[in-house]
């Protein structure tokens, strides 16, 4: 569960956790510089870190919630990281984001926590933003050929469809598929702590 501070900085445990071993792929597979829009950023501390490490980059956050991006603005504010723009109002279902271009698109457990629409409109979304090799990089649970990697996966998937039928543990080979439609290429799967999945896509 996130918890509020006094300033609206928001923290989640699970960010915390998974920010290093996150980062570590990250610095393998970003151009060395250029924009790097974040989806779906939630309490802003992933994309804090991440600036921080890797400073050449210009961090671009987004999320539709009011409370999240005050949340990102608190951190930056209170860190004074000066290569994070302002967050951005940005429903990734939306057919026009606030947006032109960018060389990265990064997106952390969003996509088994929304319909599979909204993993349709990120791949397409992406498609229109990036140049050619541009990347999209994924992180969350993943089913492969149709199969939990671990029990714990299924179990929590089992939760999250209580919890709203259009959630889910997505199939990575129609995640793959739905990029593929927008002009972009698996590149790269690397397996993660608690059988999470880092998913990298090309734009060709």
């Amino acid at each position: 569960m996130r918890e509020i501070s006094l300033d609206e900085r928001l923290t989640a445990p699970a960010a915390e956790r998974n920010k290093e071993p996150i980062l570590a792929v990250l610095k393998r597979v970003l151009p060395e510089n250029g924009v790097v829009l974040e989806i779906a950023s939630g309490t802003g501390q992933h994309v804090l870190h991440f600036a921080q490490a890797l400073p050449n980059l210009t961090w671009q956050p987004s999320d539709p919630d009011l409370g999240a991006r005050s949340s990102i603005a608190a951190w930056i504010a209170h860190e004074g990281v000066t290569n994070i723009r302002a967050p951005l109002d940005l429903d990734v279902r939306s057919d026009a984001w606030p947006i032109q271009r960018a060389g990265a698109v990064i997106c952390i457990n969003m996509i088994h926590i929304s319909p599979w629409t909204a993993t349709l409109h990120l791949m397409a979304g992406s498609g229109r933003l990036l140049s050619t090799g541009g990347i999209v990089f994924l992180y969350g649970p993943f089913r492969r050929s149709g199969q939990h990697t671990a029990p714990s996966n299924e179990a929590f998937d089992r939760q999250l469809r209580r919890q709203d039928p259009e959630w889910g543990v997505r199939d990575l080979e129609a995640v793959v598929t739905a990029a593929e439609q927008n002009g972009l290429v698996l590149d790269d799967v690397t397996k993660m702590p608690a059988n999470n999945l880092s998913v990298v896509f090309r734009r060709t």
